[in-house]
């Protein structure tokens, strides 16, 4: 049983999901990750004991965790963005994360689960703060067409995201089985890359323009390059994808257009309003749910995800 430490709750977990980076900290090819280490940031439990000073929570309570442990005292912490800190620490990559029976977290960091909602759905928060913080450091308005490259999980709710904000989503990948998903769960454009032209295409979705905002989920190199032909002149882009090396960039593109290209790593802040979509149904993130898992499964969940892909969406660990 772990011991919490000053600041600390010490937390039941009851559901983690398992994400991509779980699967490239498996492979090895996560180069953040340090051995050995325990999975999972995703995660949502109830409060076994919490700090008495604590006054928005108590014991009992369910939550979901706030994944990015922030130093608080450098620069991008100073002005909230917490996401950036130059000490940044990340459950199952840096330290141990949440694929326990029980673990400990900063009690600031826990965000109450809304009565009525699962611990499967609230599991499923921390990966809609991913695509939301991409959507949000796109500055998405309503009546916009927003290009989202990838349609692994993070692309498809930045897809969702999109239109729930009012604007036209148009997913863009390489396999039809995906797209064919994308169109199933509402997404109102899909585009594969690997039969027809996506510059093509957008331009006839709209009218021209191209799209004021492209997300790029994939992390390929191709596709981020392809972004400064997909987005319109005076429009934005935000990297949300890892890329595994440089990408080469045209420059003179870039000016022309007069392009704003924005990061976008993890979530600051975003839990809250990811928790009030799940609730309201806005984002049904139980709509890319594969199948929910025991705990023991796990280790063999895992080797089946690195190799076979495209036969999972998401997962989540019901402890």
């Amino acid at each position: 049983m772990p011991k919490p430490e000053a600041g600390e709750a010490l937390i039941k977990v009851k559901a983690v999901g398992i994400c991509g980076s779980d699967i490239s900290a498996y492979r090895g090819a996560n180069g953040l990750v340090t051995y050995p280490r325990i999975l999972g940031h995703e995660i949502a439990g109830e409060i076994v004991s919490i700090p008495e000073n604590e006054k928005n929570l108590k014991v009992g309570d369910r939550v979901v965790v706030d994944p990015y442990l922030y130093c608080g005292q450098c620069y991008p912490c100073s002005i909230g963005r917490t996401n950036c800190c130059t000490q940044l620490h990340v459950l199952g990559v840096h330290v141990d994360g949440g694929m326990a029976e029980y673990f400990c977290h900063p009690a600031s960091m826990l965000v109450k689960i809304p009565d009525g909602m699962s611990y499967t759905q609230a599991a499923m928060a921390e990966p809609l703060t991913i695509s939301l913080h991409g959507i949000h450091r796109g500055q998405l308005k309503a009546g916009e067409f927003c290009t989202v490259i990838g349609a692994g999980p993070i692309g498809l709710v930045a897809g969702m995201i999109a239109q729930e904000y009012g604007a036209h989503a148009i997913l863009i990948d390489l396999v039809q089985e995906r797209l064919d998903f994308a169109t199933q769960l509402g997404i109102e454009y899909v585009i594969n890359a690997s039969s027809e032209d996506p510059v093509a295409r957008i331009a006839e979705i709209t009218h021209n323009t191209m799209s004021q905002l492209v997300m790029e989920c994939s992390g390929a190199n191709t596709s981020i390059r392809n972004t400064l032909d997909f987005v319109s002149h005076a429009g934005r882009i935000t990297l949300t994808g890892w890329p595994k090396k440089e990408t080469s960039l045209p420059t003179d593109v870039i000016t022309k257009k007069e392009i704003d290209i924005r990061g976008a790593r993890t979530s600051a802040g975003e839990f809250e309003e990811a928790l009030l979509l799940i609730q309201s149904k806005r984002v049904d993130m139980l709509q890319i749910l594969t199948k929910t898992i025991t705990l023991d499964e796990v280790p063999q969940t895992i080797a089946d995800i690195e190799k076979m892909p495209g036969k999972y969406m998401k997962v989540v660990v019901l402890v």
